[in-house]
């Protein structure tokens, strides 16, 4: 029985906010860190190189930890001893880290290599997979071909998935990027496919496939050993088949039992774009001073009303000045992460931390 840690990311993996996830991540591994990142869902692409160094540049830099690059971008190009060390190497690591490019590319070279069986082989030992983007999407029963539908403009259809979870009971497509916005007035949702024609995929599925969707700046920790889910960063999951979808908040856990089920305590629809919006000035504030999960959000929102004016409008000097006291007293303390923290949740909600030798200044 595997036992150890599936963190799905829908994107952001090298963004400030994920670097706490990755931490807690290689906080959780008992033993010398053996971290690799695997190149083959960008393997396509002209600039392999020089994405492999950003990645491994912001492990070293940003959680100190080397990671060592996995080259395989190509199944019909390799030879079986190049194919054989690759998968040796995977199984020897405990840090497997997958990330952007696109579904299919990946699909087409792992499933000839039964590459599922390294990355449970990982697990089973009590290591950590850390898929993120594109590479999460292949780790389903199917995958999304995103470039063929959102880009050449193929009719809906499902690719095989490596089909991961299913080894733990969980019969799903994992559809990252879930609440994409990129299209302003089109719909660009659900990884670019849009829910318009992610319904029409999800009639093509078996009856007990279902979607297990992941927002971005979002991560979905799943614990095999503790046999849970939980969701960390910015946004929520979701789990979910045509109308029914269950909204998997953000720093919530979830037994996977009540996903392999179908029963769910607390089952709702998300809200809608007009409800996310009627949260009182007051009721943000208050989630700030208090530490929620989604502190750094609403702090944004609050920052968003004080240049939009209006009703609902708030001064956020108070705030961003006790945050700012908050992170001169920490690191005056030595608590170095902690400070950078609370800047990097300035940054996040649009506002300039300027350090001096007399203190430190904000705009907007």
């Amino acid at each position: 029985m595997s036992k150890g840690v599936l963190a799905i990311l829908g994107s952001g993996e090298t963004a400030p906010g994920m670097t706490k996830i990755h931490r807690s991540l290689f906080e959780g591994i008992d033993a010398e860190i053996k971290a690799v990142n695997l190149d083959t869902a960008y393997g396509f692409q002209e600039n392999v190189p020089q994405m492999t160094e950003k990645l491994a540049d912001y492990f070293l830099t940003s959680l100190h930890v080397m990671v060592k690059p996995l080259h395989f971008s190509s199944y019909e190009d390799s030879d079986e001893l190049s194919r054989a060390i690759f998968k040796q190497e995977v199984r020897e690591a405990n840090y497997v880290f997958a990330g952007p490019g696109s579904p299919s590319y990946a699909i087409n070279q792992w499933l000839p290599l039964h590459f599922a069986e390294d990355l449970s082989a990982v697990l089973a030992k009590g290591g950590t997979l850390c898929f993120s983007s594109a590479a999460a999407a292949t780790i389903g029963t199917f995958s999304p071909p995103v470039y063929e539908i959102y880009k050449v403009g193929a009719a809906p259809y499902w690719n095989p998935g490596l089909d991961l979870l299913s080894e733990f009971g969980l019969s799903c497509v994992v559809i990252p990027h879930f609440n994409n916005a990129e299209g302003g007035n089109y719909d660009t949702s659900c990884c670019y496919l849009g829910l318009r024609r992610l319904k029409l995929m999800e009639e093509e599925l078996p009856a007990d496939i279902r979607i297990l969707g992941v927002d971005e700046h979002t991560a979905l920790i799943i614990d095999l050993e503790a046999d849970s889910l939980r969701v960390l960063g910015r946004s929520n999951g979701f789990w979910r088949r045509g109308d029914e979808v269950v909204v998997l908040e953000n720093g919530s856990t979830t037994p996977l039992s009540e996903l392999r089920s179908q029963q769910f305590n607390s089952a709702r629809s998300p809200r809608s774009p007009e409800e996310q919006t009627t949260t009182s000035s007051e009721q943000l504030a208050q989630r700030i001073l208090e530490g929620a999960s989604d502190a750094v959000e609403s702090l944004a929102q609050l920052v968003r009303r004080s240049e939009a004016g209006g009703e609902g409008r708030i001064d956020p000097s108070t705030l961003i000045e006790g945050v700012l006291a908050a992170r001169e007293k920490a690191r005056a303390q030595g608590q170095y992460e902690l400070a950078d923290d609370l800047r990097d949740a300035l940054v996040k909600a649009s506002i300039d931390v300027h350090d001096g030798p007399t203190g430190s200044t904000w705009s907007l």
